[in-house]
């Protein structure tokens, strides 16, 4: 029986993708560096035990795998002789997308069409920052609609993140070269509302990915959720790559059933409020309609972006009726 560990870049039912780390501190093993496939054991077999992003530890045996008359081996792909233990202390989970270790969020919306939902946008950022994930702002379709992606690009450069506008017939390498400081096992995700055009984008900075695209519905203007399984593809072949995700598209996220964090905590994921907390007239302040506001009076500046309040408001009415319990 051989151990090691790695981290899980593929769920498939209740298979696992899992691409072993090399280890230099103890002997080699046959399949040290190389991507199995198995299943998780015990209480990890049931469904949503086990995340894209994992970092787990795996024993297998001569069963999981088989060499040709030159020496070299290859895996089974059914699970066969390879099992799942433990999964190692997360640095964070999310429920959509299902990820775990999560450093980078691509967040992508479309300038148009789908007409952009600034609230569902700010709802996943908040999930992220949250989660000490940071969000990167990716605004699709740019071309069709100029003044709308740039007008949103603001909004977003104001509030502290990084922004990058893409679109048919325009060039990409500012994206490119953001991507290409992903190292050291850093774990970054595409994100965004089904036909805003994740895949598509992946498909152009990543041409061997091969993602799958689909067409977007003209009587609703709703993309059809094209990526069904959510996979980890390492940027580099190294053992200091970095991965990146393409997950699957949503429409909503519901804070009430998802329990993503407290009324308390919504203002710590807006980086913009920062500088205007604890400087509120009242120690208790919600920001949301007190005289002495800081935050308030900051939005009547233009300080902080009118849009991104708004988010806040509508989220805060969303959280203050969750029960606790």
């Amino acid at each position: 029986m051989y151990q090691g560990c790695g981290r899980v870049i593929k769920s498939n039912g209740g298979l696992f993708t899992v691409r072993l780390f090399l280890d230099a501190t103890r002997a080699p093993m046959p399949l040290d560096g190389m991507t199995v496939t198995g299943r998780g054991r015990g209480s990890l077999h049931r469904r949503g035990s086990l995340l894209v992003g994992d970092v787990v530890k795996v024993t297998y045996d001569n069963t999981a795998y088989s060499k040709d008359e030159e020496g070299n081996i290859k895996c089974a792909e059914d699970g066969t002789g390879v099992a799942i233990d433990e999964i190692l202390p997360r640095k964070n989970a999310l429920i959509r997308p299902p990820m775990a270790n999560l450093d980078l969020l691509f967040v992508t919306l479309s300038a148009t069409t789908p007409d952009p939902v600034l609230e569902t946008v700010d709802k996943l950022i908040s999930i992220a920052e949250h989660n000490n994930i940071e969000p990167v702002i990716v605004i699709t379709k740019s071309e069709l609609a100029p003044d709308v992606a740039e007008g949103l690009a603001d909004i977003y450069r104001r509030a502290g993140f990084e922004v990058f506008c893409v679109g048919k017939g325009m060039p990409i390498t500012a994206l490119e070269e953001r991507i290409a400081k992903i190292r050291g096992g850093t774990v970054a995700a595409f994100s965004g509302a089904s036909g805003v055009g994740k895949s598509t984008l992946l498909n152009r900075l990543f041409p061997n990915l091969q993602l799958q695209t689909g067409e977007i519905s003209r009587r609703i203007e709703r993309g059809k959720n094209t990526t069904r399984v959510t996979e980890l593809y390492p940027l580099t072949d190294g053992e200091d790559c970095g991965y990146l995700a393409d997950t699957p598209g949503f429409t909503m996220l519901d804070f009430e059933r998802f329990d993503f964090f407290e009324k308390e905590d919504l203002p710590l994921t807006f980086r913009e409020f920062a500088p205007y907390i604890g400087e509120c007239r009242y120690t208790k302040c919600s920001h949301t309609k007190e005289e002495g506001c800081a935050i308030l009076a900051a939005v009547r500046r233009g300080d902080v972006p009118k849009t991104r309040h708004q988010s806040f408001l509508s989220l805060y009415e969303v959280l203050k009726k969750k029960t606790k319990w």
